[in-house]
């Protein structure tokens, strides 16, 4: 086929003639050029492919497949593949119904084949694709193009045009003689190129076997980059967006374009409908950029998107790609007999991930009545219910993101006989009965007389119940005796006896034997002739008896004969047994049974005790006794009728008035008939019943309760206290109740008894609601306590009570003095006259205390001075003064400072430590001693530190002591008052020694970093596309730091733009923005530093879209570029 020798360096439009192109034979393959080279290349077999998928042009609408196959008897691990778009983008999460993946096993030749099949062809499936398969640490990679042609009916169109040089009959075609090569007419030069650019697309055939070119799908490949058409230039966008960009699910993607007028509005569109702004979707307008951007993309993003100006688009598809599924628990084999189930499980990463199942090379079908399919969140599982000889075989799991398989093994179930045929000797019309017992209950069979089946009828009867097969003769006769078989269905055995018939002649001799009953004691009888039935069940009672001739019989209950043979009640005579029966037994059915059997030779009797045993009666007089704040105790009576049975226990329900949903309050049996029910709400009206157990059941519930309400009574009455108080009366005052709840307040009841005495007398006949009371009459000159109690519905409170009793009259006690932490209080033991604040006065050394001094607070029962910050100053004697009328009461307190410690000495002395003793000072000041404060000061200076505060011991040791310095210590006593005028010298001091150090530091050597530089990451070789900005990096260590130089085939890049050269940390990268076919070569780079210098080199490869590599040449270190233009070179 005439093409050109290198179609990156042709000028659009322009070709070869016809004759140039056939000046180089087609059959020599070095004679072709270097593009059908590279087409042949690429279909030969290398690395681990041994069928590459090939490039293919399609019509749309058709169905198209690809095929890759890889044989895995080298590899040590399964091969797995990818089939790719472009550059980057993953068909595999574009598996449905437009593209199916397929893969099979042969396991004869360990060959793996995979298949790509695209449904109805679109435009849009054209272009470049690319197949990689990896194993381990092994890979290969197989690219391929996809052409996609409009509809036009090539055979008609050789059908109707007429064919030059096709052999003697032109009205049929010749492919053979089509296929020969005819001699090219030189004088024409026709230009090829230039007649199918301005043909239509139904003539291509016509002129293909016109001039002798047999590639017609290369023609058509390379006609359709010819007619490549310069993009519109647009009035309304700079630059457009994208082709087609790709995001994982759940990221962010931002789709931008450049707009000439910068005040251009315009609209985002999502398959043709208009995108509102949102939180998903954010518009953007900055300048002349026009943004959209979608948060977290679902598969519900995966769409077409059109930004629109006016009547201008510019068009973009968003690929979300879901994260792969892998499978974290693989499918485990399976050995099995026939009719087990099996149940396989895998797990996956994701929940509620889509899973298929496949049966060697057959994909299962959910609709199959076979399989059934379960998934439980991570957990996927394929069930085969009865498992069969024909499911022997491999079942795959497949996701997007890997495979398991498991092996099912299914072999045949061995029966095993546990009983066989016996042979049978009977008498004439006896019954013969072959029975035998095989290992599984769902074996079928059939049965052989002298080698034929057996037909059933009302003579012989077959039977198969469990795994038990019997064979049933009635009223035997002589032709019935023979061979008999059982052979179970689908097994090569067979079970085998004889019937013998016994023929007896003997002389009639009439007999007569009395009756006799035979009654089986055994069963549910409790005790002997006792049988205990739970009401509702069936009794049925056979009775075995004797007696020649036939014995009469007769049931009776008591003294009444039971004579009926149907109805709820009866009997059932057969010979040799008699049947008393009793359907859905009930209370009444409970007696006294007895069975008489009579004949000529004599009577027999026997007599039974049914015992009926039901479940017990409802529970009586169920009522609610006492109520609380959220409990209630009620009470029943037992049943009156228990059954039969002992009452085991009670379960009790209630529920709110009103309401029809009953709560169980006990789940356990409940022996007891006194219940606290707990957790209910104060203030609602309740309901109660209760049901008996025996040990047959649960009674009907009894009839509910009255209802109830818990109510609790309220909490104690709070601040009680005296108001007032005269001769013969007493006044109280007090809150009311924190916690009142649901009952309410009705009132309160005050109390009063004489101190010491037990009996609380009732002050008041009425509830009283205001909260004073007087209460009157009360002894003169005694002493009362007091309390109150709020009433209501639910009862008293607790009550509340004066901390002390009360003297009823008018006088005035002795002082207290109190102290609460750090502060003094001065206290009078006395209740306040008539409720009013009393006439009291502070002193300090004689004169009347000023207010500036301290603070003081009267109350009705005490007063308080308070000293918030004590000095010296406050030091002295308070007086408190309190008089009333002609009385007066005094109280004095001495506050004073402490003197100063005793004794203070130091004990010992280590390292830069010295321990302190002393004893505590002789004054206190009148109140406890609360601490010292410690000092310390070095002779060379005489400045005093602090080094202890507040220390409560009367020992101390004081630490980090300056080596060479002698030291002294003094201390200070504290009380509440305060510090200590005086302290107390230390009597001697704390010398710390020195002690000879001498220091001698290791030599120190320089470490010489210098090294020349040495490349210790290379530069690799590369192929990239044409228009995809790429980079090339290595790395380097040298000292001092050498200096960098790239060179492209020996040429340095310094002042080159195009080329972006970095140095971080040693690590040197090559970035070369958006490379064409020619920036392809040999890059070097080169490191020097005055030690020496080092060079790596990578050849870099530039393909084309179209797959075929296009690098440049190197020819004595310079580029060469060829280009064609009609007749020059």
């Amino acid at each position: 086929m005439p093409e050109a020798a290198d179609d990156a360096v042709k000028p659009e439009g322009e070709g070869e003639a016809p004759a140039e192109a056939e000046e180089k034979p087609a059959e020599d393959d070095e004679a072709l050029p270097e593009g059908e080279e590279g087409v042949h290349q690429s279909q030969e077999i290398t690395g681990l492919f041994l069928l590459h998928p090939e490039t293919t042009v399609a019509i749309t609408g058709t169905d198209i497949v690809f095929t890759a196959k890889v044989d895995s008897t080298t590899l040590s691990r399964k091969p797995t593949i990818k089939w790719l778009k472009g550059k980057w983008l993953d068909l595999g999460s574009k598996a449905g119904k437009h593209m199916q993946f397929k893969e099979t096993f042969d396991r004869a030749t360990k060959i793996y084949t995979w298949d790509m099949k695209i449904i109805k062809v679109v435009p849009g499936d054209a272009g470049a694709y690319r197949c990689e398969v990896t194993s381990k640490d092994k890979c290969d990679s197989s690219a391929f193009d996809i052409s996609v042609e409009g509809e036009w009916d090539i055979l008609g169109t050789l059908t109707t045009v007429p064919l030059r040089d096709a052999g003697e009959d032109e009205g049929s075609l010749d492919f053979s003689a089509l296929l020969k090569k005819k001699p090219v007419v030189d004088e024409e030069k026709a230009d090829v190129w230039e007649i199918l650019k301005n043909a239509q697309p139904s003539e291509y055939e016509k002129i293909a076997f016109e001039y002798g070119i047999t590639d017609l799908r290369g023609l058509l490949k390379r006609l359709k980059k010819m007619k490549t058409v310069e993009p519109k230039h647009s009035d309304a966008f700079l630059k457009r967006m994208e082709s087609a960009y790709s995001v994982d699910k759940g990221k962010k993607i931002v789709l931008q374009v450049e707009v000439v007028d910068p005040n251009a509005q315009v609209k985002w569109l999502k398959n043709g409908q208009e995108i509102k702004p949102s939180a998903k979707y954010i518009i953007e307008s900055i300048g002349n950029i026009r943004t959209l951007t979608i948060n977290k993309c679902s598969l519900a993003d995966d769409a077409a998107y059109e930004c629109v100006i006016g009547e201008e688009k510019s068009f973009t598809e968003v690929f979300v790609k879901e994260p792969p599924v892998t499978i974290t628990k693989l499918l485990d084999d399976y050995h099995v007999v026939v009719g087990e189930r099996v149940e396989f499980e895998v797990e996956v990463s994701v929940e509620g991930a889509h899973v298929n199942w496949m049966f060697e090379d057959q994909e299962l079908s959910r609709d199959s009545h076979k399989y059934r399919f379960k998934k439980d969140g991570l957990k996927h599982m394929l069930i085969i219910q009865e498992a069969s000889l024909d499911d022997i075989g491999m079942y795959w799991c497949f996701t997007n993101g890997g495979r398991t398989k498991g092996e099912l093994e299914v072999e045949e179930k061995e029966l095993e006989v546990l009983q066989n045929i016996a042979d049978l000797t009977v008498k004439a019309e006896d019954q013969a009965m072959f029975k035998c017992e095989v290992s599984d209950e769902k074996v079928t069979g059939k049965w052989l007389k002298d080698g034929v089946e057996v037909v059933p009828s009302s003579h012989i009867k077959l039977t198969h119940i469990g795994r038990i097969h019997r064979l049933t003769i009635d009223d035997v006769k002589p032709e019935d005796a023979g061979d008999y078989t059982f052979i179970p269905d689908g097994y090569a055995l067979s079970l085998s006896a004889k019937l013998n018939f016994l023929e007896i002649k003997i002389d009639y001799v009439p007999r007569q034997d009395p009756p006799k009953i035979h009654l089986d004691t055994t069963g549910n009888m409790v005790s002997q002739n006792t049988i205990i039935v739970v009401a509702g069940n069936k009794l049925r009672l056979d009775v075995e008896i004797s007696g020649e001739p036939p014995p009469t019989v007769v049931w009776a209950k008591g003294d009444t004969a039971i004579t009926a043979v149907e109805g709820r009640v009866r009997t059932e005579n057969r010979k040799d047994l008699s049947c008393f029966v009793i359907e859905g037994a009930e209370r009444e059915d409970e007696g006294n049974y007895s069975i008489i059997v009579t004949n000529p030779a004599g009577e027999d009797k026997a007599h039974l005790l049914v015992k009926i045993v039901d479940v017990p009666d409802c529970p009586e007089n169920v009522k609610c006794t006492s109520v609380g704040e959220d409990c209630a105790t009620m009470v029943w009576e037992p049943p009156k009728f228990d059954g039969g049975a002992p009452v085991t226990g009670y379960l009790m329900e209630r529920k709110k008035k009103g309401s029809t949903r009953w709560t169980k309050l006990n789940f356990d049996v409940y022996e007891g008939v006194t219940y606290e029910a707990k957790r209910m709400i104060e203030g609602v009206l309740y309901e109660m019943r209760v049901y008996a157990v025996n040990g047959i059941g649960m009674s009907q519930p009894s009839l509910n309760s009255k209802p109830f309400m818990p109510i609790a009574a309220t909490s104690e009455p709070l601040g009680l206290k005296v108001h007032d108080v005269t001769d013969t009366t007493c006044t109280l005052k007090w809150l009311a109740p924190e916690k009142i709840g649901a009952g309410g307040l009705d009132g309160y009841v005050i109390e009063y008894c004489k101190e010491g005495d037990t009996e609380w007398v009732v002050a008041n006949t009425e509830l009283v609601e205001r909260q004073t009371y007087t209460v009157r009459n009360l002894p003169t000159a005694e002493k009362i306590n007091f309390r109150v109690v709020a009433v209501n519905i639910a009862g008293r409170s607790p009550p509340t009570g004066l901390t002390q009793p009360v003297t009823i009259r008018e006088i005035v006690g002795e002082f207290s003095v109190a102290r609460r932490n750090r502060t003094l209080l001065f206290c009078p033991s006395f209740v306040s006259i008539l409720n009013k604040v009393l006439p009291l006065q502070w002193y300090k050394d004689g004169e009347e205390l000023d207010s500036r001094v301290a603070s003081v607070r009267n109350s009705e029962v005490d007063s308080i001075l308070f000293i918030r910050s004590a000095e010296r100053s406050h030091s002295g004697k308070y007086e408190l003064v309190l008089q009333i009328e002609n009385m007066e009461a005094r109280t004095t307190v001495d506050i004073k400072t402490p003197g100063p410690p005793e004794v203070v000495k130091v004990t010992d002395v280590w390292g830069f430590n010295a321990a302190l003793e002393w004893k505590p000072p002789k004054d206190d000041g009148n109140c406890e001693i609360t601490g010292y404060t410690i000092q310390k000061a070095d002779k060379k200076t005489n400045e005093w530190f602090t080094i202890y505060e507040h220390n409560r011991r009367t020992n101390c040791t004081a630490s980090d002591l300056i080596m060479g310095n002698e030291y002294m210590f003094r201390v200070y006593s504290e009380n509440l008052v305060g510090k200590s005028e005086d302290f107390c010298l230390s009597k001697d001091t704390a010398i710390i020694p020195k002690i000879g150090l001498e220091y001698n530091p290791p030599p120190f050597k320089e470490k010489d970093m210098q090294s020349a530089p040495k490349f210790i990451q290379p530069l690799l070789d590369r192929s990239v596309v044409a228009g995809y900005t790429t980079a090339i990096s290595c790395a380097v260590r040298g000292f001092p730091k050498p200096k960098i130089r790239w060179l492209r085939n020996k040429i340095p890049l310094d002042e080159n733009p195009r080329f972006l050269m970095q140095n971080n940390q040693g690590v040197l990268t090559l970035n070369i923005r958006k490379p064409s076919q020619y920036d392809g070569g040999k890059f070097t780079c080169k490191a020097i530093n005055p030690l020496g210098e080092d060079v790596v080199e990578c050849t870099l490869l530039v393909r084309g879209m179209d797959g075929e590599g296009q690098g440049g040449r190197e020819v004595e270190g310079e580029w060469w570029v060829e280009y064609r233009d009609g007749e020059t070179d």
